[in-house]
């Protein structure tokens, strides 16, 4: 609802929303990734290194996958690809890169990977409940109109507003929700090619800016996806840290091998938890184009079901991998990760 928190004194620049809960979610999974991991940590400052790098990898992650997806609103202005100020940024983007930069991290630093790829996990929910809130507030990510009790309306001109006023084809939607009368749209010729759009606010006459805010042309109610998000994030934090905290104690008593007790399991778990609720969730949002003609799935809902089958082999692969180990002597299990 509230892209842009303030302008800085003296300057065009300002503070948005999304960025703003982007570092409050990286805050606060630092904070949670150097609590859980003291007692595995030789050096806190490793953990400190590995999430800057991973902070910058998730921006670049979530910029490019943005760029990919959307790649036609840069063409002819590919220097805009980098004006990320002004938003398009995409969290699942910046996930799978940064948890590809932290792997690499451990990796070169010998790390045991598994161990920290599960605090990791519940360090990245933490930051998804975070960042979900800031795409409310930039009003992307948003869903489908509802008369659901705690649906929401957007302003006018909003990301939402403009889906509904509009026809979506790539969404098999040839008709918008809702029409406008004419003069509430504007025609511009930008760089030869007409774009075809809603007036500004501050241009429409009295009338018109009652219509679209208290009106019968104001945004219809849709579904908070993004709090739905943000809210389904907090509960998978919990239930991983509980799930963790389980899982130390059983490795502590040398039972690796009892169910979602091997190292790596909790950060399978959240590959699926994710990719069940990233499914799910895509069909109540009005946001992303389906990518195959016939099938209305979006390209996050492939990616989540790659992801839920990537968490299951992984599963599998560390409950064999400790029950292996178990075999071998009761020692190298303790010291497995």
């Amino acid at each position: 609802m509230h892209p842009e928190i303030l302008t800085i004194p003296g300057t065009s620049l300002t503070i948005q929303s999304y960025g703003l809960m982007m570092v409050l979610g990286f805050i606060s999974a630092i904070w949670i990734i150097r609590r859980l991991s003291r007692k595995i940590t030789p050096d806190p400052q490793l953990i400190t290194n590995a999430a800057l790098y991973s902070l910058i990898a998730g921006v670049v992650g979530a910029r490019l996958f943005y760029v990919v997806h959307y790649f036609g609103e840069f063409k002819g202005d590919l220097l805009s690809v980098f004006a990320i100020w002004k938003g398009g940024l995409e969290l699942l983007g910046g996930v799978i890169l940064a948890v590809t930069v932290i792997i690499l991290y451990l990796i070169y630093h010998k790390l045991p990977i598994r161990k920290y790829l599960d605090i990791l996990a519940i360090g990245l929910m933490a930051a998804l409940m975070f960042g979900r809130i800031g795409c409310f507030c930039r009003s992307c990510c948003f869903g489908k109109p509802t008369d659901f009790p705690i649906a929401v309306r957007f302003p006018y001109a909003s990301n939402p507003y403009y889906s509904q006023v509009f026809p979506n084809p790539q969404r098999n939607r040839s008709e918008p929700y809702m029409r406008l009368p004419d003069d509430y749209y504007v025609c511009e010729t930008i760089d030869g090619n007409d774009f075809y759009g809603l007036k500004p606010f501050e241009l429409l006459d009295e009338q018109q800016k009652y219509e679209v805010t208290k009106g019968k042309y104001r945004c219809l109610p849709v579904h908070p996806t993004q709090l739905y998000s943000s809210v389904s994030a907090g509960f998978v934090c919990l239930l991983l840290f509980l799930l963790w905290r389980r899982a130390q104690e059983a490795q502590a008593l040398n039972k690796q091998t009892k169910f979602l007790a091997a190292p790596g399991s909790i950060f399978s778990l959240m590959f699926i938890f994710y990719g069940i609720v990233r499914f799910s969730l895509e069909f109540l949002r009005d946001d992303n184009p389906f990518e195959i003609e016939g099938i209305p799935l979006t390209v996050a809902q492939y990616i989540g079901l790659g992801i839920i089958v990537v968490g299951f082999i992984q599963l599998a692969a560390y409950t064999l991998y400790a029950r292996m180990e178990a075999n071998k002597s009761p020692k190298s299990e303790k010291q497995s990760g």
